[in-house]
């Protein structure tokens, strides 16, 4: 076999294995390519299909539960409630207890003492209290979803409060009872009534002390949820996590 015929077949190898290597490379690179253009086209479909109902309702659970541990963490701090907005005062229809009870020898500091017993008590009980209240959120079905999502800056909060509030004082109830007989509070308090009926002449009373803490604590707490919701609401550097992200983009654009 001459040296033509040899170097013709050689051209028609490297062809056949160029020609092979090309179709491989086709091969491989094709189902990449059109892999690469259905994941953009996958995402874009995400992009427009609307929020379910479930996510939404995860959502707003999520928000309430980051306006739970905000409004915990800060009020059941030392002087939680004592330094903040929410400082538990003593009631209204205690003020003529209190005046008068002041004139007796021993209480003429029971207003002091009396506000500072109350908010420790507050404090110790939305420290103790707080799975309760987070069970409380998570086992809630939010069935008007879109309408607290669309709905006032405040509907979140609104809707938690009506739904829960009652259970949650029943709950708190018991709680409030005990931090308040850790700092003293009721046996004080019982002291003071006592003070105050035997004074002559005036009107026998028994305020219950429990109750009012147990409302005044649970304010507090709710009224730091609505301001968490505000913000996440109003503020997109709130929206820590995609899910409220996600969710709460569709609130801005009604506005």
């Amino acid at each position: 076999m001459n040296s033509c015929v040899i170097r013709v077949m050689n051209i028609n190898m490297l062809s056949k294995i160029t020609l092979a290597l090309l179709l491989t490379s086709a091969i491989a690179i094709t189902p990449i390519v059109a892999q690469n253009k259905l994941n953009d086209l996958f995402n874009k479909a995400k992009a427009v299909v609307p929020t379910g109902e479930d996510e939404i309702g995860s959502a707003l659970k999520e928000a309430l539960k980051f306006g739970v541990n905000e409004a915990v963490d800060k009020l059941s701090a030392t002087n939680g409630y004592f330094d903040s907005p929410y400082k538990i005062l003593i009631p209204e229809e205690a003020q003529t207890i209190i005046s008068k009870v002041k004139m007796v020898p021993g209480f003429q500091d029971v207003e002091t003492q009396l506000i500072d017993k109350m908010n420790k008590a507050a404090e110790s009980a939305a420290k103790k209290a707080t799975p309760i209240f987070v069970d409380a959120i998570t086992s809630l079905t939010i069935k008007d979803a879109m309408n607290i999502l669309m709905g006032e800056k405040d509907a979140a909060t609104r809707y938690l409060e009506t739904e829960t509030k009652t259970p949650l004082y029943n709950a708190f109830l018991p709680v409030i009872q005990s931090a308040l007989d850790e700092v003293n509070a009721r046996e004080y308090w019982k002291s003071v009534i006592n003070a105050y009926n035997n004074i002559p002449f005036v009107k026998k009373v028994n305020p219950a002390l429990d109750d009012y803490v147990n409302q005044k604590a649970l304010d507090g707490l709710f009224s730091l949820i609505e301001v968490k919701e505000a913000k996440i609401r109003t503020d997109q550097s709130q929206r820590t996590t995609e899910l409220l992200k996600k969710v709460f983009a569709q609130q801005d654009k009604k506005g």
